[in-house]
């Protein structure tokens, strides 16, 4: 091979790098510990991770992203919607505060403003309907005049359910009716200011929701009946959900319109479905196709991992899986091995993590089940903790009574750094230095936080929440 020919190589190459996408991943901070902003930053650019997204702008968050070279998506709260709708000067106000001061000052690279998320799921019952464009309107207007509209742009993170299809084929995909005109507004603005369309696409999902649904659809290594469009072939419902959109975006005049997955991952626990094994391979199943693209679409992918870390304190009104998208634990500890795009030595924990002294509050040997405090003791336990790993299915789940009351105690005494007045549950609990953990069933130990003490009382039983009673029901029924 030539000189001329050796150069062309070279230069072809290095065009196929640079058009190669790397994963990104959603920080959310619903956490009762959460870890330290510069903690993250590292666990990021150890595992190359180069484009983070959030769901808020507080600044000592984005303080710590100044001069890192991690491309920064900020979020606007859904709450904020409806002040940013009807004002300009609040617009701008928030611009200046939250974009503008870090681009500036801090060297934090802001590529995006994420105007709300999710403002039309059912669930909010149009809340945020007549808000959400105005906002987008007025941020993308205080951009501009911040000098800022062609560095940062736009966007509003929806999800999946905007746009639906008749029959299984993509082709015959069209933005949901109930608000098919205010999403061509949307798309329209989004297209006239070389803004993307972010969507959130949750295979998991699909799968929580129908019992019937076929699981090897949801993954990306074969489906014996896949589905043909057209001639294109679909053997996996995230490349049919998201040619789903492109195909609502074209029959509506908008088919270049860039598309982000702001969103896409699978929980490790707290649903039968839910486990590292099917994350991993889910994951793992699409980082490796990431620069394949779709049928309708071939081509890098841009997309944000759901999630980093675990969040303890996030909703469980969907399911209890809720807060365990991770790919990491709370305490930065991977949970499987994934191997991320351009890095093949598998995931880096966090470093620079302590922990508080090895103990733990479990149930006393001496004390009995058939105590009358146990029911309420767990509930009060557990309606201030997080027992979303106990249950059927779950890592958990191999626990016997005992055992699932032991792991109440000592999540609520963990959450609340190890207080003792934390492990007095009434002649029920006992701290103890041997780790309880069984099988796959980890008995957490709390890490060190600043400012992170959660109360000083003792415990003091209260009338157990509707959902955790449910949960204690179960158990009881399942276990006793």
């Amino acid at each position: 091979m030539g000189f001329w020919e050796k150069a062309a190589t070279v230069v072809v190459l290095l065009l196929m790098v640079n058009s190669v996408h790397s994963i990104g991943a959603n920080w959310g901070t619903q956490a009762t510990h959460p870890l330290a902003p510069s903690i993250i930053v590292k666990l990021l650019k150890d595992n190359g991770i180069q484009k983070v997204k959030l769901f808020d702008a507080e600044a000592r968050v984005l303080n710590a992203f100044s001069g890192s070279g991690i491309e920064v998506m900020v979020g606007i709260p859904n709450e904020m919607l409806s002040l940013l709708a009807n004002s300009v000067s609040a617009a701008e106000r928030w611009v200046e505060r939250n974009v503008s001061a870090h681009v500036s000052a801090n060297g934090v690279d802001i590529r995006c403003v994420a105007v709300g998320n999710e403002p039309f799921l059912s669930s909010y019952n149009g809340t945020f309907l007549a808000t959400t464009y105005p906002a987008l309107q007025n941020i993308q207007a205080a951009l501009i005049k911040a000098g800022l509209g062609n560095k940062v742009k736009v966007t509003v993170p929806l999800n999946a359910d905007v746009y639906q299809s008749s029959t299984v084929q993509p082709s015959t995909g069209d933005f949901n009716p109930d608000i098919h005109s205010l999403m061509l507004e949307i798309v329209n603005f989004l297209s006239l200011n070389g803004a993307p369309f972010t969507v959130n696409i949750y295979p998991f999902i699909s799968l929580y929701n129908d019992p019937n649904f076929p699981i090897d659809y949801a993954f990306f290594d074969g489906y014996p009946s896949p589905i043909e469009d057209n001639g294109k072939i679909y053997t996996n419902v995230f490349d049919a959900n998201y040619d789903t959109l492109v195909w609502s975006l074209q029959k509506n005049g908008f088919s270049n319109l860039t598309i982000i997955v702001g969103e896409i991952g699978w929980p490790t626990d707290g649903d039968r479905n839910a486990n590292a094994a099917s994350a991993q391979r889910f994951n793992q199943g699409f980082i490796s196709r990431l620069n394949q693209g779709t049928p309708m679409r071939p081509g890098p992918v841009d997309a944000y991992l759901f999630s980093l870390v675990d969040e303890d304190a996030k909703s469980i009104q969907p399911g209890n899986f809720e807060r365990h998208w991770g790919i990491f634990n709370y305490d930065g500890t991977p949970k499987y091995n994934l191997s991320l795009a351009g890095n093949s030595r598998g995931l880096v924990p966090a470093s620079n993590v302590r922990y508080l002294q090895r103990r733990w509050c479990v149930m006393s040997p001496t004390a009995s089940l058939e105590d009358p405090q146990v029911g309420l003791s767990v509930s009060y336990a557990c309606a201030r903790a997080d027992c979303t790993k106990l249950g059927f299915g779950t890592s958990c789940s191999n626990l016997d009574a005992r055992g699932n009351i032991s792991y109440a105690f000592n999540s609520y005494y963990q959450i609340n750094n190890q207080l003792e007045t934390a492990c007095r549950f009434p002649n029920l609990s006992v701290v103890t230095t041997s780790d309880p953990s069984v099988g796959t069933c980890r008995f957490g130990l709390m890490i060190e936080t600043p400012g992170s003490v959660r109360g000083s009382g003792g415990v003091v039983l209260g009338k157990p929440v509707g959902l955790v009673v449910q949960m204690i029901v179960f158990l009881f029924t399942l276990l006793l």
